[in-house]
């Protein structure tokens, strides 16, 4: 192969490798994994809007903390607002919640931390903390207490979180029932809201790609980081997809290294050529002498 075959065959090599796309394709997660009475719920998310840290809590020990007190760890918080007594989307939700956590590498408490407020103002800290500890049990990993904060409040501060978070809830008292979505947000560890995660299933890869764009670079892998620069979260379908724009650059990036690679080795290889085999080198220069003549 010559050199100007070898530039032919490299530039032959980076179109294809900058035009090589696979797309995905996957059905929208909020039928599969939302019971089909509650896609008619609606949320008003107010994506990177920061939450009211200042507001007044009991936590489930029955001390009276601020908000802020859960967002001091410098890694990023799933706030979830469900109640103890509810009788049947609150336990599909924080089950299908602690399923997902289990099947990721990161710890509660210790790369994330979990905040439930209770919808009940008339909750108290006893059930609280029996709520909780249920749930630590069925978590199961070594899991801190202090990385699960299940909360307790007045109606003024239990509604203004809620409305921040766009969350719309009604109480039925001939149920003595509370009517709001199942959802879950994932908070930034300075308290904006990030990402909102919708039903009672949660992939667990998306909810661990969730957690670590929310930490801001603070928890998860190199490659996690990678992911997230080709992926962005596509909300109508619940999921990470890919970015066409960042694979175009990073597969244009790709075959301008792997041109540069193959001409760079080509040109080593010549070179070689021209000085391991003097003879070949010679007949290129000039008429090689015959004997006798």
């Amino acid at each position: 192969m010559n050199f100007s075959s070898c530039i032919l065959y490299s530039c032959l090599m980076g179109v294809v490798l900058a035009a090589t796309h696979v797309p995905c394709t996957a059905a929208d997660p909020r039928d599969a994994f939302m019971p089909a009475a509650l896609t008619d719920i609606k949320l008003v998310e107010h994506l990177n809007e920061t939450l009211p840290l200042n507001l007044q809590f009991t936590d489930d020990s029955g001390k009276a903390i601020r908000l802020q007190e859960c967002f001091t760890e410098e890694v990023p918080v799933i706030l979830s607002l469900n109640y103890s007594n509810c009788p049947m989307l609150c336990v599909l939700q924080l089950n299908g919640l602690v399923d997902s956590l289990r099947e990721i590498d990161l710890v509660a408490g210790k790369d994330f931390q979990i905040v439930s407020v209770s919808l009940d103002p008339q909750e108290t800290a006893e059930q609280a903390r029996a709520t909780k500890q249920k749930y630590l049990e069925s978590y199961g990993k070594a899991a801190e207490p202090k990385g699960w904060h299940f909360l307790t409040g007045p109606e003024n501060s239990i509604s203004q979180l809620a409305k921040a978070v766009g969350i719309e809830y009604v109480y039925l008292p001939e149920k003595k029932q509370y009517s709001h979505p199942a959802v879950f947000c994932i908070a930034t560890p300075d308290g904006r809201l990030s990402r909102y995660h919708y039903g009672v299933e949660f992939p667990p890869q998306t909810v661990r790609l969730s957690l670590v764009e929310a930490s801001e670079g603070k928890i998860g892998t190199t490659f996690d980081h990678f992911l997230l620069i080709c992926f962005h979260y596509d909300a109508t379908e619940g999921r990470y997809a890919p970015t066409a724009r960042n694979i175009m650059k990073i597969g244009g990036a790709m075959a301008i290294l792997v041109l540069g690679l193959i001409i760079w080795t080509c040109h080593r290889f010549r070179r070689k050529l021209e000085n391991v085999d003097p003879d070949h080198s010679l007949s290129n220069g000039r008429a090689a002498v015959i004997p006798g003549t």
